[in-house]
């Protein structure tokens, strides 16, 4: 996948990205949002998921695991909002499952990891909305702690 790839997917990236990491298949982009660049989260098959799951890739799955890291539920809400850093979970209209993951950086742009390829900075969560990833429908947040 190219950068004109990423454009075609996504062209709402056209008012900016960057790509800010080598491409690689260690972590997806839930480890990602997790702040985890060490392995594949997902809670099928032999991934690692931080709490008991029913192997379904539901809202309720990825609510339970990030409330577990100390996040709550929040409006859906990009801004960005001092003290607190945020996650945006993305579903498929189709199917009502959670196919993407993204993290707020302390500057209020957002990074995601595209699949087996780059992590990238974005404007916006919105910004990945589409055929891909579906929609950013849920947001969560905690009180900022670490680097992001």
């Amino acid at each position: 996948m190219s950068e004109a790839d990423i454009l075609r997917a996504f062209p709402a990236l056209k008012d900016g990205f960057a790509t800010t990491s080598p491409k690689t298949h260690r972590y997806n982009c839930i480890a990602w949002a997790a702040n985890d660049d060490s392995r594949w989260w997902w809670p099928q098959d032999t991934s690692y998921w931080p709490v008991a799951h029913t192997g379904t890739p539901s809202v309720d799955a990825f609510h339970d695991a990030f409330f577990a890291l100390g996040y709550d539920a929040t409006p859906v809400d990009a801004s960005l909002e001092a003290g607190f850093e945020k996650v945006a979970i993305y579903v498929s209209p189709q199917t009502g499952l959670v196919t993407h993951m993204a993290r707020q950086l302390r500057d209020g742009s957002w990074t995601s990891k595209l699949g087996p390829v780059w992590d990238i900075s974005h404007v916006s969560p919105e910004c990945l909305d589409g055929d891909n990833y579906g929609k950013f429908t849920h947001c969560l947040k905690r009180p900022l702690r670490g680097e992001g």
